[in-house]
């Protein structure tokens, strides 16, 4: 399997991004997070945040294509939210998308950081806007800027495929026993643009970072995510409208689960903000069209910050 899409030559492979990342204790937990400034943090100094959201059921590694053009403008952090990646996985656990805001907004905390923007996809969005909820609590005082890229913004427009509707339904947890490594390849690909599938090493690698610590054991609570959006679906959507953050969407048109259907709804609902539109493109923008998303998300922060 090979994608038809030129790849950026300045992405990182996983192993260069592992050695890029550390792990830092959390609220108790173990996070893989990787900070552009771990290596120089006098030259970042003077820099805006830039924080990276990532979606389900992948990792921080979603981010790498953008990593360095990026970094040349701003400090970067990225982590692996709990239950991905290289970060901490429990298992027999109820993850929530405000456990994951608060894991984020601590480590945030322990980096001194107070004011940053957001790049967010997937998962990744809806951990962003329960941030946004409580910045506006606050009166809008640390969100400088949000990006969003393909998620269910709104629950009514998230066409959940019916490998996600058996994970999360009440036999999940018997599913995803034969919920292998064909299964897993199978259900991603059909994500992506037609023209812009996943290479056989990004599925080496998205595989590899799911198995870590038995972490494919767990998707079906991770799931919960589609629950956690429809129990808080009014918190969420008002903190959309009632931001005072610049806002832009940047949308792979032909993702099947919230591809040009959910932009229609943003225009609706929100109606304010950038929004691109890459007709296409499927759920995975930043990994699909890596350099037209670079340079749509510079454009849009370099106007903003």
């Amino acid at each position: 399997m090979t994608s038809s899409y030129p790849q950026l030559r300045s992405g990182h492979s996983l192993a260069a991004w592992r050695e890029m990342g550390q792990w830092r204790s959390v609220l108790d937990r173990s996070l893989f997070v990787v900070d552009s400034a771990s290596r120089d943090s006098a030259a970042y100094a003077a820099r805006n945040v830039v924080v990276l959201l990532h979606g389900f059921p992948t990792s921080s590694w979603d981010w790498h294509y953008q990593w360095d053009e990026l970094a040349k403008h701003y400090r970067v952090i990225t982590f692996d939210l709990l239950g991905f990646g290289y970060s901490d996985k429990p298992h027999n656990y109820r993850y929530s998308i405000h456990e994951q805001a608060d894991l984020t907004m601590a480590l945030l905390r322990e980096l001194s950081i107070d004011s940053y923007a957001c790049l967010a996809h997937d998962y990744g969005d809806t951990v962003a806007q329960e941030i946004l909820a409580r910045d506006n609590e606050t009166d809008g005082q640390n969100i400088q800027a949000v990006c969003l890229l393909n998620g269910g913004l709104f629950p009514e427009t998230h066409r959940a495929r019916l490998a996600q509707k058996l994970l999360v339904g009440p036999f999940g947890g018997f599913f995803v026993r034969f919920f292998g490594r064909a299964a897993f390849e199978k259900n991603l690909t059909n994500v992506f643009g037609k023209n812009t599938p996943p290479s056989g090493e990004e599925m080496n690698n998205f595989w590899e970072l799911t198995q870590y610590n038995n972490g494919q054991r767990n998707l079906h609570r991770l799931m919960w995510y589609m629950k956690d959006r429809r129990q808080h679906r009014s918190r969420w959507v008002n903190a959309l409208k009632d931001t005072k953050a610049p806002l832009a969407l940047i949308n792979g048109s032909s993702d099947p689960i919230s591809g040009a259907h959910m932009v229609t709804r943003y225009r609706e609902l929100i109606g304010k903000g950038t929004i691109v539109e890459m007709s296409d493109i499927g759920h995975y923008p930043q990994l699909e069209a890596p350099e037209e998303v670079t340079s749509h998300v510079l454009s849009f922060f370099q106007e903003k910050l």
